[in-house]
């Protein structure tokens, strides 16, 4: 079959199939290009989840007739130089209005800064119509309706309206984030109208995440070899089932890079469960030839130059943050706890309290004070009985874990920041006085961490490794095999003992003992394919971490398990001297603190 030359017309419809892929990347574009423009207000209308209408109105800079005419036209552009890697604006390739006007019917109205004329231009389906005079103020309207008419099989891979009017609002959000100081209004007849104010990056998130966000949020800031990282994360205990909430931008530039959600994962992975993610909003700067964000049309993607050094810059980053607020409580759960206790107007107008605060026969006095037992005083702590802890202790790679609970750490309220211990209640929660409140603790999350951590600080210590009995021999490429042993010396302080066995084989003589039965073979290859795509080889620590957390789960205090006073007051010390104390393995709170305004205020004081 002879090589033919395609019509215009199917060239311009194939390039807006990778540009246009459903009305929120049209949103996007046009947006970007208002933002590029110079605007400090972009209004943006839908109707039926953008399929009907799309209108986007700025007060940038605006265009002449002349460069209005240009627009529309494909690799025509006001934003490139001669380098393809010093990009400094959103937009770059010149396709978005001709892709856009391809797909469906455009009108773009604008004038120009400085100018007494404003002039509009029509395209429809790819045709491209006369530029006319209109009556407009400075900056630009685009109008795009009936998008994919001019290509109904697209149209028919759209979703519902209400699913395409979350996609569009999802863009404005992530767009916003970037660009706290200009206004954004989102509104029309398939929506709720959404408004951000201008303000600065702090409030933006704010009004994007919610204001238990800005409570439970840990600034960024850090910089390593021109790359400048900068943005708020949230505590571990702060969570979400999904990873939406979090917003990366890179010089700007809204992304979603594999890289960057590896290096998040990886920085919570002593503190949320598989199924958590982290909420967070980073921003990377650097020099724009450092990082290649024309990778795809959609400029969504975008390839660092140095991946190894982005990642371990944001992992530090966010590991340096969470550490150094390791105490620090879940502003999250205090609110709900002070919230449960909030009084409520009835319908008939009298002021009830919830359920939870008061039950009926008035529960909460029973659970306040621990029971008395057999031929013990009455009264909070000392009502408990002589039951001990069996804390676990051993060895871990050559390293003493040592029992947390050996020592008695009574002492004032004032004395210490999580107090002293006043109670136990239902055999799990430590009620504890401080001296500008109280902290409530749950005694296995709490153990459960300190024990975890007193593990992996045996395993920096080095990890024991089995002896295999027959060494295994595992095939791989000659690349995997350089790869792996020049990381033979940091395997082997995991307890992982590898050699080179020709120039296509990798020898195994040892595993690491915390692993027990392990698949030696899936192992070496897991880490070759790390080593492969990141020159870092994480799985295997994070293998032994999540053996760590497991054993750290079923050695410590287990829930309904009465502890004496002074095991009460151990813990709450050791929690005092322990990292990452202030959430679980699991992303869990292990205490909640109220300080006195906030009990005064459940009183109405």
């Amino acid at each position: 079959m002879p090589v033919a030359r395609l019509p215009e017309q199917i060239v311009n419809r194939i390039a807006a199939g990778e540009v246009v892929e459903r009305p929120a990347s049209v949103v996007k574009e046009l947006v970007e290009n208002a933002l590029d423009a110079g605007a400090d207000r972009i209004d943006i209308v839908t109707a039926s989840g953008g399929k009907n209408l799309i209108r986007i109105t700025d007060n940038g800079d605006g265009m002449s007739r002349n460069d209005l005419s240009l627009s529309v036209e494909r690799h025509c552009t006001s934003k490139l130089s001669e380098d393809l890697l010093d990009i400094r604006t959103l937009g770059f390739r010149g396709e978005a209005l001709p892709s856009i006007g391809a797909v469906s019917r455009l009108t773009v109205s604008s004038r120009a800064r400085g100018e007494s004329d404003a002039w509009c231009i029509q395209v429809t389906g790819g045709k491209v119509l006369p530029a006319k005079p209109v009556a407009l103020a400075q900056g630009t309207i685009v109008e795009v309706a009936d998008l994919f008419y001019a290509t109904p099989a697209r149209l028919k891979f759209l979703k519902g309206e209400r699913a395409e009017t979350a996609a569009i609002t999802e863009i404005i959000k992530r767009i916003a984030i970037a660009f706290p100081k200009v206004r954004f209004t989102l509104s029309g007849s398939d929506r709720q109208p959404l408004d951000y104010a201008p303000g600065d990056r702090t409030a933006r998130l704010t009004q994007v995440l919610g204001r238990e966000f800005a409570g439970s949020a840990l600034e960024i800031e850090a910089e390593r070899e021109g790359v400048r990282l900068s943005g708020l994360a949230g505590l571990p205990v702060y969570n979400r089932g999904n990873a939406l909430q979090q917003f990366f931008y890179v010089n700007g530039r809204p992304v979603r890079d594999k890289a960057l959600l590896g290096a998040v994962r990886g920085a919570y992975s002593d503190f949320l469960a598989r199924d958590r993610h982290a909420v967070l909003a980073l921003f990377l700067a650097l020099d724009p030839q450092q990082v290649d964000v024309n990778v795809h049309p959609a400029k969504a993607d975008v390839r660092f130059r140095d991946a190894g050094l982005v990642r371990g810059l944001v992992v530090g980053a966010l590991k340096q943050a969470i550490a150094q607020a390791s105490g620090r409580g879940s502003a999250q759960a205090t609110d709900n706890l002070a919230s449960a206790f909030h009084p409520q107007s009835s319908v008939s107008g009298a002021n009830t309290w919830r359920a939870s605060a008061a039950p009926a026969g008035h529960a909460w006095q029973q659970s306040a004070y621990a029971p008395r037992a057999e031929g013990t005083r009455s009264g909070f702590a000392e009502a408990q009985t002589d039951f001990g802890i069996a804390a676990p202790s051993g060895q871990v790679g050559g390293a003493s874990v040592e029992s947390p609970l050996a020592n008695n750490g009574a002492g004032s309220a004032n004395e210490f920041p999580l107090g002293a211990a006043r109670a136990q209640l239902h055999q799990n929660y430590i009620v504890a006085q401080t001296g500008d409140g109280l902290v409530i603790v749950d005694q296995h999350a709490a153990h459960e961490r300190i024990v975890y951590e007193a593990l992996k600080k045996g395993m920096d210590n080095g990890v024991a490794g089995q002896l295999l009995l027959i060494p295994e021999i595992v095939d791989l490429p000659e690349e995997d095999v350089s790869r792996l042993a020049a990381k033979a010396d940091e395997f082997a302080e995991l307890g992982l003992a590898i050699e080179a066995f020709g120039p296509g084989a990798i020898a195994v003589r040892e595993t690491p003992a915390m692993l027990g039965e392990v698949d030696a073979a899936a192992l070496v290859r897991d880490l070759a394919d790390e080593l492969a795509e990141w020159d870092s080889g994480e799985s295997l620590r994070g293998r032994l971490e999540q053996v760590a957390a497991t054993m750290a789960c079923h050695g410590s205090v287990r829930s309904g398990r009465i502890l004496k006073p002074e095991e009460m007051n151990a813990l709450l010390r050791q929690m005092e001297t322990t990292p990452n104390s202030g959430q679980c393995n699991h992303g869990r709170p292990t205490f909640i603190k109220l300080e006195m305004k906030d009990i005064e205020r459940l009183f109405g004081r």
